[in-house]
């Protein structure tokens, strides 16, 4: 393989994945991968990348972009040895659309409201691909959380929705209800997936994006319980609940000091 040094970062990338992906010398790993093998590492790219987002290090948030940049190039090698589409159509393809999406930038057009105006070029592009129903586009892959959220604002946009939080606050005590009164694990797995959705909504409602939420509830409970394992010594194994109980809420107390 010719000395990629010189060549452009992206280029130099490019080179790259090819001869990783070439029959002649490449990778056998690489080579015996294709779109649905690479999927999960894709998305897991990108929870990395927030991560270290949230993180708050710009060289871990390099080092995971240049990890997610490499999926998009893994992909589109796949697709150009298939003779699908290389990755100079995937760029030239988001380019179009970025500019087709902000004419107030690339055109001629004002607008005062850049929100509205994104949101009815997304939807004239879906029409134009043939008849669809106001979901259509949600990806099923989406996280579970986001998903939700996403349908249900979807859904509102056509008038599907409660006027006000009320709604979707008593939706949920009735939804707890009818988990209590559940007889089956079915049920009870149908029931619990009702609850979560109505936790969703009246989050939406309230202008709380719950995947963030939720996110942020996780990591809080794990700095938490890591804290009452090292006020317990290391582990609280063997303790009983209400000594656990009472490291928990020495913990919280000591954050809110």
């Amino acid at each position: 393989m010719a000395d990629t040094a010189a060549q452009s970062p992206i280029d130099r990338l490019l080179a790259i994945m090819r001869q990783l992906r070439n029959p002649d010398g490449g990778c056998e790993w690489d080579l015996a991968q294709d779109f649905s093998t690479i999927a999960p590492y894709t998305i897991e790219e990108a929870y990395e990348v927030a991560d270290a987002i949230a993180g708050g290090e710009p060289a871990a948030i390099c080092d995971e972009l240049g990890d997610l940049l490499l999926q998009v190039v893994f992909h589109s090698q796949i697709a150009a040895d298939d003779g699908l589409f290389g990755f100079d159509d995937v760029a030239n393809a988001i380019s179009d659309k970025m500019e087709r999406r902000h004419p107030h930038i690339f055109g001629d057009v004002t607008t005062s409201d850049v929100r509205l105006q994104w949101e009815q070029i997304k939807a004239a592009e879906r029409a134009a691909d043939g008849p669809a129903g106001a979901l259509a586009g949600v990806a099923s892959s989406l996280p579970a959380l986001l998903r939700a959220q996403k349908l249900q604002g979807r859904a509102a946009r056509v008038g599907f929705d409660w006027p006000d939080v009320d709604g979707p606050r008593d939706k949920i005590a009735e939804e707890l209800a009818e988990v209590a009164g559940a007889n089956s694990d079915l049920e009870r797995h149908e029931e619990i997936g009702d609850l979560l959705f109505s936790v969703v909504n009246y989050a939406r409602k309230l202008g709380v994006d719950a995947e963030s939420a939720l996110r942020d509830a996780n990591l809080k409970f794990a700095r938490r319980f890591a804290a009452m394992e090292a006020n317990a010594g290391g582990t609280l194994a063997g303790l009983g609940l209400d000594a656990q109980e009472k490291h928990w809420l020495a913990v919280k107390k000591n954050e809110n000091a």
